[in-house]
């Protein structure tokens, strides 16, 4: 978000120099400069010990098994603890293991996205009411539905990087 007005105090902000970040919205009345904002998100690629990754339907999304894991990073949470909790609201399971993958900008939503490759046991589902369905897929086969490897599908880099650690790549 580039800001306009002062969200304190809702003065018209000024273009002024910022050291090294350049020209920076500030507020002369609240003496403050205000960054260009954005929002965070953890997504996960959710692995089981038979090389299986669970794909997720999100209607809203795809009428296909398209996507991983993902949701908003909440004040006071860190990335790891979203990137467990979406996991056991969206599919009803516990991470064991949690390994960074990657920060990813997604342009089309102007977010930071915080990848992980999450590793558990194969169990059932027990699904959020923001899944519409979901299962588990061999690793090489998950392509065939997954969105499209194109720039800013940020699932990619993290399925690439979970082949090269299970010795798939």
């Amino acid at each position: 978000m580039h800001y306009i007005y002062c969200p304190l105090c809702g003065k018209k902000l000024i273009d002024k120099m910022a050291g090294d970040d350049g020209y920076v919205p500030f507020c002369e009345q609240c003496n403050r400069y205000w960054f260009d904002t954005f929002s965070n998100c953890s997504i996960v690629l959710v692995a089981n010990q038979y090389n299986e990754i669970a794909l997720l339907k999100q209607q809203y999304m795809s009428d296909t098994f398209a996507s991983f894991v993902s949701g908003y990073i909440t004040p006071g949470e860190s990335a790891e603890e979203t990137a467990i909790r979406e996991v056991k609201e969206e599919l009803g399971i516990t991470i064991e293991e949690l390994q960074y993958a990657g920060t990813y900008w997604f342009a089309s939503k102007e977010l930071l996205m915080h990848g992980f490759i999450g590793f558990t046991q194969k169990s059932d589902f027990t699904l959020s009411g923001e899944v519409d369905s979901a299962k588990w897929v061999a690793a090489l086969k998950a392509p065939e539905t997954m969105f499209p490897d194109r720039p800013g599908n940020v699932m990619y880099p993290i399925y690439r990087k979970y082949l090269k650690i299970i010795g798939l790549s």
